[in-house]
């Protein structure tokens, strides 16, 4: 796989009219050519002495422990502090970092639904996705069902969720790679005005993050 041939993003804007069943959220069976690359790769790094085979474990039990509530302080921090919402739209990893989230060696770009425009995340060749903020992908973001139709027909995947769109909402669909990772700032939602930063992360879910769907309402 070529690096030019994963750096791309696509930012379009579909309306379909017909309906598709909804896509199973499960795995699609054996392990595929990159998780095996991946695999291998982690055997060889620790056959040529690069790195130990209980680093590697504690690196992977790290990831493997985050959850979808760092990603939530984010957000819940950016929706009560302007200032930190600016500087996370211009530089998302300094400013997860000011919250304790360390993403080294990846970019973060963090885009913003408006009530104009809906962002939502993919990663079209693999599975690429901030699992630092988000913890594991859910099964469905890695389908090559979610992969292939959500760019194509985004609105059509969107309602398979439950997320109905005006339809003169702009759909952007972001296509991360393999050193850049995507965040979604939702919208926040109405009547919270009174909440604070602990009730407000309470509302925001992982599949929000994502784009396939909108907080939670209080």
């Amino acid at each position: 796989m070529s690096r030019h041939a994963h750096e791309h993003e696509h930012e379009r804007h579909h309306a379909h009219d017909h309906s598709h069943p909804p896509q199973p959220d499960i795995d699609s069976g054996p392990m595929g050519h990159y998780q095996l690359m991946g695999a291998a790769l982690g055997e060889l790094l620790i056959e040529k002495g690069v790195i130990t085979a209980d680093e590697l474990r504690a690196t992977i039990e790290l990831i493997d422990g985050k959850s979808p509530e760092d990603g939530a302080r984010v957000v819940a921090r950016a929706w009560t502090d302007p200032d930190y919402r600016r500087r996370l739209l211009e530089d998302g990893n300094a400013a997860v970092d000011a919250l304790g989230v360390e993403m080294p060696d990846t970019h973060l770009v963090v885009v913003e639904n408006t009530a104009k425009v809906h962002n939502v995340i993919v990663c079209t060749l693999c599975s690429c996705y901030p699992r630092m903020l988000l913890g594991l992908p859910p099964d469905w973001y890695k389908a090559h069902a979610y992969r292939s139709r959500v760019v194509r027909e985004p609105r059509a995947v969107l309602r398979e969720f439950g997320t109905e769109l005006p339809d003169d909402t702009e759909i952007r669909v972001h296509d991360s790679t393999a050193d850049m990772r995507y965040l979604v700032l939702p919208r926040r939602p109405d009547g919270t005005e009174d909440m604070n930063e602990e009730e407000l992360a309470a509302l925001v879910t992982r599949d929000c993050m994502i784009g396939v769907s909108s907080p939670k309402a209080p």
